[in-house]
């Protein structure tokens, strides 16, 4: 009787996405084993990859918008609907991220989480009452105010006038006004997915962690920060809440502590709402082994990546299950995974190559190796 594995790969950047690793495995393991049975689940740790992850492995859409972009041009973002149709998830690099900013517009004084908002509000448009975002990859440093004035809130100086979008005005923060707060927003659940722990303020803060690869300079640092300071302080005047020393309010240029502040968000590390929302571990019963994988391994994978998560998520299932890694990339003290849910881990890569060849050759290089392991488990 065929043997059942499971597949539960992130992606390996530029090379392939999840489901197409899944799927290399499964030819590599079906020329060994043809009466295999292999169980597909996509996985991802929040980052990038887990829109399109969570939407495979739950067979939903993928939808477009134009929205705002950081630097308040108009942009075209993706964000994804589960299969239930009532759940969106939106990674915020999407509409804010950093790969629309180049070495000479980079500026976290002036960009905007605008987009992110925009995205929310849609989902919002179309009923959707669950949202997964994920905050990695920000271009942005403007504790989220942006987000919340495309969902109604007008953040106003003294004068009353609105501020300009963008971290370098939030000294003049003068009055939150909630008056034209979209209704609906009170009704919506948001699930953020982020492993930074970092608070907003100070010298493990949004401005002086993040701050100076969105362009920061030392200066700007030491103002944005206290910018952001002052936006904590009158948030929690105004609204009652306390966001400045929140772990992971810094999480993309503040917009933690925006989410916190503005919507009814919780927090969760990405991989575990990654294992909820693909039902990873009741698809682990009755399996005999687990195939996962990234594009690179070594002792960081321990601190909340992906292969991590499905390793300690398949040995909480069943202490028998053999998990197995595969990467393109196996680094610096990879043998200590070994006592955390690794059986074995392995590289992809046949011999020596430039990047190019090695990240189009992918999927060859995924289904060999497989079948290799499959041999010798057979």
């Amino acid at each position: 009787m065929g043997k059942t594995f499971l597949l539960a790969p992130d992606s390996f950047k530029e090379s392939m996405t999840a489901k197409e690793v899944c799927e290399a495995m499964e030819i590599g393991i079906k020329r060994a084993i043809p009466d295999a049975e292999c169980i597909h689940v996509p996985m991802a740790d929040g980052g990038e990859g887990t829109v399109q992850s969570l939407v495979d492995a739950t067979g939903g859409i993928i939808l477009e918008k134009q929205v705002t972009g950081p630097l308040g041009t108009p942009v075209t973002a993706q964000y994804g609907v589960l299969g239930d149709g009532k759940t969106g998830v939106i990674e915020m690099a999407s509409a804010s991220g950093i790969h629309y900013v180049t070495k000479e517009t980079k500026n976290p004084m002036i960009t905007t989480t605008y987009g992110t908002g925009e995205l929310i509000r849609d989902c919002i448009d179309r009923g959707i009452t669950d949202i997964i975002l994920g905050i990695g990859g920000s271009a942005t440093n403007d504790g989220g105010t942006g987000m919340a004035a495309a969902l109604g809130y007008k953040f106003l100086d003294k004068n009353g006038n609105k501020l300009p979008l963008g971290g370098g005005y939030l000294g003049d923060l003068y009055t939150i006004d909630t008056a034209e707060v979209i209704p609906q927003l009170k009704n919506i659940n948001i699930l953020v997915a982020s492993d930074v722990t970092n608070p907003l303020c100070g010298e493990r803060g949004a401005s002086a962690v993040f701050g100076p690869q969105k362009g920061a300079t030392p200066e700007m640092v030491q103002f944005l920060d206290g910018n952001l300071r002052h936006y904590g302080k009158i948030v929690k005047e105004q609204l009652g809440i306390d966001v400045v020393d929140v772990p992971g309010a810094g999480a993309a240029g503040g917009l933690g502590a925006g989410l916190l502040a503005f919507t009814n968000s919780t927090m969760k590390k990405g991989i575990e709402i990654v294992i909820e929302y693909t039902n990873l571990k009741e698809k682990m019963q009755n399996v005999d082994y687990c195939f996962t994988g990234e594009g690179g391994i070594d002792f960081q994978t321990k601190f909340g990546k992906a292969p991590f998560g499905v390793a300690q998520a398949a040995k909480s299932v069943n202490s028998g299950i053999k998990v197995i890694a595969l990467a393109g990339y196996v680094g610096q003290d990879v043998e200590t995974l070994y006592d955390e849910g690794f059986d074995a881990i392995f590289g992809i890569v046949p011999g020596a190559a430039d990047l190019e060849t090695l990240l189009a050759n992918g999927k060859v290089n995924v289904a060999r190796t497989s079948e290799s392991i499959a041999r010798l488990l057979k």
